[in-house]
């Protein structure tokens, strides 16, 4: 195989990996929970093997890696940029547990018709995360700390990675 790069959902899918906790998983219970194809998530799991953030059987995540990759290279491999005001899922420092810890001017969302929260959209690192993480409210946390690194200032940051620590490692 060549490997052409990661992609977004390629973190989504390692994040949920990891909060299985070492439950068996099939790729097809993967993609109904994360509202992926199975093809998808099989080419996903199949990039990150070849990373190095997944064991070669496929079923033990590579914390340590995943977690120097968020840390070093998830905001210059998929920044977000805020856009335009829509409604949506709060995320990134507009998240709950954010929020307790930070007092934001403009809240963060990601862009979901029937989401009842209005703030600057940014794009999820995945389509399908708004419905994901409306099922999974630990994949929503995490997703949402991954955004404060991909759009955060720097003390904000710190705390974003110092609890994903917690999650991952």
């Amino acid at each position: 195989m060549t490997h052409n790069g990661m992609k977004p959902q390629d973190i989504v899918v390692l994040l949920k990996i990891l909060l299985l906790k070492g439950k068996d998983w099939q790729s097809k219970h993967l993609a109904a929970q994360l509202h992926i194809s199975a093809s998808e998530v099989s080419k996903s799991i199949q990039r990150s093997e070849f990373a190095g953030l997944i064991s070669a059987d496929k079923k033990q995540v590579a914390r340590q890696s995943l977690m120097e990759f968020i840390r070093y290279g998830l905001h210059y491999v998929f920044p977000a940029r805020p856009g335009s005001m829509a409604n949506g899922i709060v995320t990134a420092h507009a998240h709950p547990f954010m929020a307790a810890h930070f007092k934001a001017e403009m809240k963060y969302v990601w862009p979901d018709a029937p989401g009842v929260d209005r703030g600057l959209s940014i794009e999820p690192l995945y389509p399908s995360v708004t419905k994901a993480v409306k099922e999974d409210e630990q994949l929503y946390k995490l997703l949402a700390l991954i955004d404060v690194i991909r759009v955060g200032r720097a003390r904000e940051m710190k705390l974003a990675i110092n609890e994903l620590q917690k999650e991952i490692l």
